[in-house]
């Protein structure tokens, strides 16, 4: 793996020269990736054609296969998020402390890129301009793993991306830019193999940062090979609770959105948790709406009792609870309060985006209170839980983790920061003792 190593290190040095670069530069680059992508859209469908055609043939999961298809309309939004990021301030050099330790010596807190991010994702082709995008806005150097099923869509993208930055024209000669400095086609590295997805997992002094993004036993397996802090979420368990208090009609379209918009994305419903008081009325409304929209339906004892008689609907059982099925398949329990919803969802989620409908305030405000989740909605649907929806222009991923980065993961979740001291022969001895100066701390 001696050419690996050299082409990460190729890629370690890019992001050290990208770090100093000014943002319009950067800002320029990103452009000029937008433009390419826009001028060679037939050859990226085309492309994406191939995987789709393949993965069909070797019939491949649907909620992957969803995931994999890229069109017109999917290519034009890949396209926006670049110019999105584009419009978002630089998050590198920001003063978040500047401080007088004492006369002279003074401190300053500064954001700063992690270096070298390795995000390793299936399917999912429209990941590589996203992560791409927000890696050269934050000075981070990246290193892309797709899956197999889109090796041709990210081959093409990625050789699209690289061409528009090693011919991306110069900057106008009015801007205080130096006219030579350019973000290099090294910032962004494309691997295909699993040998050497395997292989940058034991990268730990070239690589600061793993993101997967796939399924949860991808994510579980990334977790336990590396020694890389990993950033993501193994499973998107979410729950949408319509409560007593809901205007039924609003909790149909949140329910069937949350579903049925996407339903091989990590954000949507998999369980629906109604209220006792009002399942007679709306279960019979929401699992039409939803049987319309090809949903099968599982559900508790009481929810079958209750839609038996005229909706077709499975016995959940046990695992119903803690499955993302990715697929157009929901579990639907009745509970007897909001506090046993919050219960459910408790034991069964998995802090991913939850969702309560209802029009008592107290309830919401106890709903989103008491969930413990990177995302806690009310009245909404669960698939706004997204980086370009939120306006990060795009995301690198979503993280369950406690620690932040929470939710989904743009430019803020890229950088780090240091802390630069100057002085003028300051020493912590004259600090110290029974003659110690005292210090100033005053912030300028």
């Amino acid at each position: 793996m001696t050419e690996l190593t050299t082409l990460i290190q190729r890629t370690r040095a890019a992001a050290i020269s990208l770090a100093k670069l000014p943002s319009a530069v950067k800002n320029n680059a990103l452009e000029a990736i937008a433009s390419a992508l826009e001028q060679q859209s037939a050859k990226i469908l085309a492309a994406n054609q191939e995987d789709v055609a393949a993965a069909i043939a070797n019939q491949l999961p649907n909620s992957l296969i969803a995931r994999l298809k890229l069109d017109a309309n999917k290519l034009k939004g890949m396209i926006a998020g670049v110019r999105d990021v584009m419009r978002l301030d630089d998050p590198i050099g920001d003063r978040q402390i500047h401080r007088e330790l004492d006369h002279g010596l003074v401190l300053e807190r500064l954001s700063c890129p992690l270096g070298v991010i390795g995000v390793i994702f299936e399917a999912r082709p429209d990941a590589v301009t996203q992560i791409a995008a927000l890696g050269i806005k934050s000075g981070n150097g990246v290193v892309l793993k797709g899956g197999s099923e889109a090796v041709h869509s990210c081959e093409a993208i990625a050789a699209v991306m690289r061409e528009a930055l090693a011919s991306c024209p110069n900057l106008d000669a009015d801007l205080d830019v130096d006219r030579g400095a350019q973000v290099s086609p090294d910032v962004v590295q494309l691997l295909t193999t699993r040998a050497e997805t395997i292989a940058i997992l034991q990268m730990d002094k070239l690589i600061d940062l793993i993101i997967p993004r796939g399924s949860n036993q991808f994510v579980r397996y990334i977790q336990a090979n590396t020694n890389i802090p990993v950033l993501g979420h193994a499973d998107g368990v979410c729950h949408l609770y319509v409560d007593q208090a809901a205007d039924l009609e609003q909790a149909v379209a949140i329910a069937v959105d949350s579903k049925t918009q996407y339903p091989a994305a990590c954000n949507t419903i998999e369980t629906l948790l109604v209220h006792q008081a009002i399942a007679p009325e709306f279960l019979p409304l929401v699992a039409q709406a939803l049987q319309s929209k090809a949903v099968a339906l599982r559900g508790c004892d009481l929810t079958c009792k209750i839609l038996n008689k005229t909706i077709d609907i499975a016995a959940a059982t046990e695992s119903d609870w803690s499955t993302e099925y990715c697929d157009l398949i929901l579990a639907i329990k009745i509970v007897d309060s909001a506090a046993s919803a919050i219960a459910h969802i408790t034991t069964y989620g998995s802090k991913h985006t939850e969702a309560i409908v209802t029009q008592n305030q107290a309830i919401a405000d106890l709903f989103m209170s008491d969930i413990d989740a990177a995302g806690v909605y009310h009245n909404c649907s669960t698939r706004f839980a997204d980086g370009f929806r939120y306006g990060f222009g795009a995301e690198v991923g979503i993280s369950t983790n406690k620690m932040p980065p929470r939710g989904p993961v743009g430019l803020e979740g890229l950088v780090t920061y240091k802390y630069r001291l100057v002085g003028n022969g300051h020493i912590v001895a004259d600090y110290t003792g029974a003659n110690a100066k005292a210090f100033t701390h005053q912030d300028l």
